[in-house]
């Protein structure tokens, strides 16, 4: 999530931000910061990493379309620029990433939403993303998310 916000302030591509970002120098800088940057990460949660940087950029459009769609009266651009990200990020695993279960997508947004959002805006990113699960997979079991 923090690269998909970064990559809404930066006019640096996907591969630009991976190659600045994603290296042992710089979660040693972030660490002190932020507890998940206390170890880099492995080969395969570093594809990961890159795979949804580069799909939440490709498909950034088709993204913030969907935030727009369900986030009724609200334009994209009033929206908390975390909240955006984190609910990019969320689509994009939910509709791409299909190891990722719908629920796991919707609470690690919403864990990392009440890190760095007013409650009241976690429950509208919570809102949305129910709302589009709902719409992009239909007939599912409906899976609520504690906590919020």
């Amino acid at each position: 999530m923090h690269f998909a916000f970064e990559q809404a302030f930066s006019k640096a591509d996907a591969e630009e931000l991976l190659a600045r970002e994603l290296t042992p120098e710089s979660f040693e800088d972030r660490k002190a910061d932020e507890p998940l940057y206390d170890s880099f990460p492995d080969e395969e949660q570093c594809r990961y990493i890159s795979d949804l940087v580069r799909g939440v950029a490709l498909r950034r459009e088709e993204l913030d379309g969907y935030i727009q769609q369900y986030a009724r009266d609200w334009r994209i651009t009033r929206i908390d620029r975390v909240a955006v990200s984190v609910m990019r990020v969320a689509m994009y695993e939910i509709l791409y990433l299909p190891q990722v279960p719908d629920k796991v997508a919707i609470n690690e947004a919403v864990e990392i939403a009440k890190k760095y959002l007013d409650t009241d805006v976690v429950g509208f990113v919570n809102g949305i993303l129910g709302s589009f699960v709902r719409a992009v997979h239909p007939g599912e079991p409906e899976q609520p998310v504690e906590g919020v």
